[in-house]
Parts: structure tokens; C-alpha cells; sequence
């Protein structure tokens, strides 16, 4: 050995004279390096201002990952590897229709919301957790989701009023809910864009023509007050005019009143369509989840039987190796027969205790068993059963409040309307009065002008009904006492038999145009009668 190694070292040095060896050993170490500068140039990842470099794999600590934006990072060979997340705005297009809100009136609101994942480092961090590798449009789905819900959440807490006035404070609501959800993400909210805000019952729209329509009736009353100076014509025109307009109103109040009516029940009826669907998801929801968690929890125990099976197989091999070692050992002892004596003791030991272990783990496993297919299924049952319960009471009640505010509006609008119509009544025969202050006798003679078509209308009635084909008058030319013939006395006991114009005016204490005659009294000289 030793010449071996004295030769060994000879050519060794004779080795190292020779120039031909030392550029070899130089060459090489030159590739050693070059070789190393090349790994790290190549394992070396920068990052570019529109991404982030995402290092996951062994980064130290208990990060799963570290996350970079701006400058560069050494990736270590197999232990670590990188990724990058994209920086540049998604714009989702949220097509809301039939949002719910706080007046139980479904609008559509379409918007355009533009978002990108965020550079703070916790966003970064959940970020990496939850996006990493995924396609654009799964992050954009993702992120639609969110805001659906939590625009369909805002809209349900304020009124139309507060959404079509308001609408910095229907922004500001929509940043704060839905950038606080999505940065869960790792996600940040760049710009929102509200194109507009429409309404399936033309409720916002009626807002408007209503407010437009309260506009003309001020601008018509105040031209009517700037008229009232003018001559007693031109009032009386405005005060029919005023009476019309208003009932016109008054009309088209009570049909508006009345679609709102219709709409609100139909509202009430599809909220508890919603309600009730809701319910449903939530239960299958709940009922998947517990079924999901039985499996789980049998899996688990399945493999910890497993585990204890072979641990206990893997103790016995040891212990019956001990065994077999002291045995081979103990062949020249003199103690062999207690030392076998021993090591069969513990290999029972061993394995009692082994299938004892065995038992007990098949024995968690048949109360796993025995848990998932009964116990579980009876305690959804019960969920379920609860869920329907609490969602039909839900429902009644919505139904009751939707029936109760239908009948309250109708009796409003009619109370309204009728408000309406004795205010202008009231406002007429004012202006009538004051028209009239120089001679109060004047105003009950122009409204018994004013009902003279009905009474007159009355009067025919009267006789309308008189069915008489041919009229025969046998005159044989005698006078009678007053200087009237038969002919005449029959038309005059005719027309007689109306209810007298005069007569009804004398007892209302009126007195009637000249243009409609008198009333002549003849004196019977002989009975004293007045005629």
C-alpha cells in the first residue's frame, strides 16, 4: 500500500511540471464558473412594471409564497419555482336587471365596473393565493359574481327617490361594499361607470312626468291669479278651466295610484318567488356540505386505521428482529431458553396490543359509518324541515303586508280625489262670490242657470215615456169662460201638468232672467181666486 501511493505521488508531480496539465485544470474551473453564471443568469427573473413575480415553492417561514413587483429575484433550482400575475384593468360588464330595492320596486342597473389586481403587499399575498395561473375570464367571472351580489345588497337598502337623486351616495355605497368583498381576491376597484337606471314599472318615469305635470298646474294657477283682476267673463273661464285641469288630474292621479297598487302586489308576489328560491339553494347548500363533511371525516378515520395497522405491523417486525438478534446472541449462553422465553412474552405483548388498536379502529369506523347514513340524514331532515317552515311564514307575511298596502293606497287615492274635486268646487264658488259682491242676488240665479239643462231634462222625463199615436180634437168652437177654446184648454192642462220653472225658482227665493218670461195672475172677479 504504501509503495502504491509513494508511486501515486510521483506521477502526481511529474503531472503538475507539465504546462498541458495546468491549462487543463484552469479550463476547467473557467467552464465550472461559467457554468454556474449561466444557472444563475438563468434562474435569475425580473419583473416587469405591469406584473408581479410570484416565487412559491420553499421561500422561508410560513409564506407560501413572496411576491414581487419591480426589480428581481433569484429562483433556487428545485425547490422554488415562479409565476406572474397580470396587472392590467379587467373591465366586467354587469348586466343588473330586476334589482330589488328599498320600496319593493325592481330597476335595472347597467354598468360597466373596470378592476385589477391590486400592489399592496396583503392584496398581493391573496392575490397569489387565489389567482395565481387562473385564465382572465375565470377572474372575471369570479369577480361578476361579487359585485352582482353586492350591487343587488345596495340597492336593497335604499329607496328610488335616493337612487335616481342621490347618486354620489349610490356611488360611494357601491365602492365601500364592493372593493371591501373583492380584496378578498387580492383584487382592487379602479373606476365604476353607472350607464343608467331604469325601472320595469315606469315608476322613475313617472316621478318625472309627475314633477313636470305639478309644474304646469302652478304655472296655470298663477296665470289664473294674474286673470282674476280682469272682467267677470274672463274669470268665470278661468274657473272652469282651473275645474277641468284639476280633474283631469285627478283622474290621471287615480290611475297612476292604481298601477302603483298593481305593481306593489306584483312585487310582493315575486320577492317570495325569490324568497322561497333562495331558501331552496340554501338548504341543498347546507345539505351537500354536510354530506361533503361525513366523507371527509371517514376518510380521515380510514386512514388513521391504516396508519395504525401498519404501525403496529412495523412495531412487531422490530420487536420479532430483536427476538431473532438475542436468540443468534444467545447461543452460547447458558440463559437461551429464558431469553426465547422472553421474547415470546413481548411478541404476544405485541400482538394483543396490535389487534386491539385493530378493534378500536374498526369500531370508530362502523360509528362513522353508522352516523353518516342515519344520524345525517335525519339531522337534514330536520334542517330541511325547519328551512320550509320559516321560508312559508316569511312568505305570508310578505303577502299580508303586499294586500295591506294595496287597499291603504286605494283608499288614499280616493280620499285624494275627492279632496280634489271639493277644492275646486270650494275655489269656484268663491271666485263666483267675489265676481258677484256688488249684487249677491246675482250668483244663486247664475248657478240656477247652470242647472236649468238637468231640471229641464227632468221636465221632459216627465212626459217622454207618453206613448200617443193620434190626436183627435172634436172642437165644436165653444168659448169657454176665460176666452179659451177646447183645443187650448187641452195643450194648456197639458203643458200644465210639468213642474212649473217659476213656481221652483219663487221657492228657492230666485228670481229668474226676464229673457224666461213671467208669470201672469189674472183675478177672478166672481170666486176671488188669483190665476
Amino acid at each position: 500500500m504504501n509503495v502504491l501511493a509513494n508511486v501515486t505521488l510521483a506521477q502526481l508531480s511529474r503531472g503538475a511540471e507539465e504546462p498541458g496539465y495546468v491549462l487543463f485544470i484552469v479550463g476547467a474551473v473557467l467552464l465550472v464558473f461559467l457554468f454556474a453564471m449561466v444557472v444563475i443568469a438563468r434562474q435569475y427573473r425580473r419583473c416587469p412594471s405591469n406584473r408581479i413575480l410570484v416565487i412559491f415553492g420553499k421561500v422561508g417561514g410560513d409564506k407560501a409564497s413572496r411576491c414581487i413587483h419591480g426589480g428581481g429575484a433569484f429562483v433556487a433550482p428545485l425547490i422554488q419555482d415562479y409565476a406572474y400575475l397580470n396587472l392590467d384593468p379587467i373591465a366586467i360588464e354587469i348586466p343588473l336587471e330586476g334589482a330589488l330595492s328599498l320600496n319593493n320596486i325592481r330597476v335595472n342597473v347597467p354598468s360597466t365596473f373596470t378592476v385589477g389586481v391590486s400592489t399592496d403587499p396583503v392584496l398581493m399575498h391573496n392575490a397569489a393565493e387565489r389567482l395565481l395561473n387562473l385564465p382572465e375570464q375565470t377572474i372575471r367571472e369570479q369577480a361578476q359574481d361579487i359585485i352582482l351580489g353586492q350591487l343587488r345588497l345596495v340597492i336593497a337598502t335604499l329607496s328610488i327617490e335616493e337612487i335616481n337623486k342621490d347618486r354620489e351616495k349610490f356611488t360611494r355605497l357601491i365602492n365601500e361594499n364592493v372593493e371591501q368583498e373583492i380584496n378578498k381576491l387580492g383584487l382592487e376597484l379602479i373606476n365604476v361607470n353607472i350607464r343608467d337606471i331604469t325601472d320595469e314599472s315606469g315608476y322613475i318615469e313617472a316621478i318625472g312626468k309627475r314633477a313636470a305635470a305639478e309644474a304646469i298646474q302652478r304655472a296655470k294657477v298663477e296665470v289664473a291669479q294674474q286673470e282674476q283682476a280682469g272682467a267677470t267673463g274672463e274669470s268665470i273661464a278661468v274657473r272652469e278651466r282651473t275645474i277641468n285641469v284639476t280633474r283631469e288630474q285627478t283622474a290621471a292621479i287615480q290611475g297612476q295610484k292604481e298601477l302603483e297598487q298593481q305593481q306593489r302586489v306584483r312585487v310582493a308576489m315575486l320577492e317570495a318567488e325569490a324568497v322561497k328560491g333562495e331558501v331552496e339553494a340554501k338548504r341543498d347548500r347546507e345539505i351537500v356540505t354536510a354530506q361533503r363533511t361525513a366523507e371527509t371525516v371517514s376518510a380521515a378515520k380510514q386512514f388513521e386505521q391504516e396508519q395504525r395497522v401498519k404501525v403496529a405491523t412495523a412495531e412487531a417486525a422490530a420487536v420479532t428482529g430483536e427476538n431473532e438478534s438475542r436468540a443468534r446472541m444467545a447461543e452460547s449462553n447458558a440463559k437461551l431458553a429464558e431469553v426465547q422465553a422472553e421474547a415470546r412474552r413481548r411478541a404476544e405483548v405485541a400482538s394483543a396490543e396490535a389487534a386491539q388498536k385493530i378493534l378500536l379502529a374498526q369500531r370508530e369506523q362502523e360509528l362513522a359509518r353508522l352516523s353518516k347514513e342515519q344520524l345525517a340524514a335525519q339531522e337534514i331532515e330536520k334542517r330541511r324541515i325547519e328551512v320550509a317552515a320559516a321560508a312559508e311564514a316569511e312568505r305570508q307575511r310578505l303577502e299580508a303586508a303586499g294586500a295591506a298596502d294595496a287597499i291603504l293606497a286605494k283608499y288614499r287615492a280616493e280620499a285624494e280625489g275627492v279632496k280634489a274635486v271639493l277644492e275646486a268646487k270650494a275655489e269656484g264658488y268663491r271666485q263666483l262670490m267675489e265676481a258677484c259682491a256688488a249684487n249677491p242676488q246675482v250668483a244663486p240665479t247664475l248657478l240656477l242657470i247652470e242647472k236649468l239643462p238637468e231640471l229641464i231634462a227632468q221636465q221632459v222625463k216627465a212626459v217622454q215615456n207618453l206613448k200617443i199615436d193620434k190626436i183627435t180634437v172634436w172642437d165644436s168652437g165653444a168659448v169657454k169662460p176665460g176666452g179659451k177654446g177646447t183645443t187650448a184648454d187641452f195643450l194648456s192642462s197639458l203643458i200644465g201638468a210639468l213642474p212649473p220653472v217659476h213656481e221652483l225658482a219663487q221657492q228657492a227665493g230666485v228670481e229668474l232672467p226676464s229673457v224666461l218670461g213671467k208669470v201672469r195672475t189674472e183675478v177672478v172677479a166672481e170666486s176671488g181666486q188669483v190665476k
